[in-house]
């Protein structure tokens, strides 16, 4: 079996950035592997627009993963979609300014952060909050006209597009459904290459079965996580994945798919996994055999249904 196409999400602040291409060895990982960088831009400053050209010129493309100010939710959603438009302006002129060249554009389709931290620390005070967002069809609608303007535009300017996903997004798609759109504040996009992100490591013990239930769908498929992002509660009780997790979910998930994302570069350099990655045996057994996919399997068809149950006054 032939390697699949690598991409390693980096997501780090301008000196932290620095101090990982600092050492040598990281970019000459990378070139060995034919791999390329998702580049979380959580500032637009000079350091950073450094290390892309360092990247460009050792011959690792990068991809523009944009990225808002934490108050303004972080990642892409329904709620802040004028922020997310003035975000790529932002990012064309600084482009224009360094005259960085890229291989494609990131949008990150996730949950407002502040919300997120709430939603995870409150619990079930937090439903009647959830409730109230079932009445955002209308502003659902023009988010996502205002995302595709948006996704046109970053063609127009030459670039593919990439989404990365929560997986719901494929049941939700599946059921004709907006419920968990307008709960979640996540939006459906059409673009040129959508990566599932399938992080087993927030999921012990069902990993296997999330990947190999979702990879089947997927065009790209996201693993992880070695370390690294945003901290959320109770992070600390999913540890990052060790080499054996890391290596099973990337034979599993090349099994399905072609196309990887591995988050994060900066866990993987952490952990030593980079140098064990060129010389990987793609050809291996991911493990033992999978025990937890017909569960995935039977949790999904059910979410499904009552998604589909909840379409018809959802459209």
């Amino acid at each position: 079996m032939n390697p699949p196409r690598l991409t390693f999400f980096c997501e780090l602040g301008a000196e932290p950035l620095q101090a990982l291409f600092a050492d040598p060895a990281v970019l000459e990982h990378l070139v060995a592997l034919g791999a390329s960088v998702s580049l979380g831009l959580l500032d637009l400053r000079e350091e950073r627009a450094a290390v892309v050209r360092r990247l460009h010129t050792a011959g690792v493309p990068v991809i523009a993963w944009q990225l808002l100010p934490t108050e303004q939710g972080y990642w892409f959603n329904l709620d802040n979609a004028p922020q997310g438009l003035a975000r790529y302006e932002a990012f064309r002129q600084w482009t224009a300014e360094h005259g960085l060249q890229w291989d494609g554009v990131g949008l990150d389709i996730e949950p407002d952060l502040a919300e997120l931290r709430r939603l995870l620390a409150q619990r079930w005070r937090y439903v009647p909050v959830l409730f109230r967002r079932l009445r955002r069809g209308e502003q659902l609608r023009q988010a996502r006209e205002a995302y595709q303007g948006l996704v046109a535009r970053i063609r127009a300017d030459g670039y593919r597009v990439d989404t990365y996903q929560l997986p719901l997004i494929v049941d939700e798609r599946e059921a004709g459904s907006t419920l968990l759109q307008r709960l979640l504040g996540v939006v459906d996009l059409s673009a040129d290459r959508e990566v599932l992100m399938l992080y087993s490591s927030f999921v012990r013990p069902h990993g296997a079965g999330l990947l190999e239930s979702y990879g089947a769908q997927a065009r790209s498929i996201g693993v992880g996580s070695t370390g690294g992002g945003v901290e959320l509660p109770g992070a600390g009780a999913a540890p990052p994945l060790s080499w054996e997790e890391l290596s099973g979910d990337l034979r599993r998930a090349r099994r399905l798919c072609a196309d990887l994302h591995v988050f994060s570069l900066e866990g993987c350099v952490e952990q030593g996994f980079l140098a064990r990655l060129r010389d990987f045996d793609w050809r291996e057994p991911a493990g033992a055999e999978n025990t937890t996919a017909r569960r995935m399997e039977f949790m999904r068809r059910a979410a499904r249904s009552v998604l589909w149950a909840c379409a018809g006054g959802t459209r």
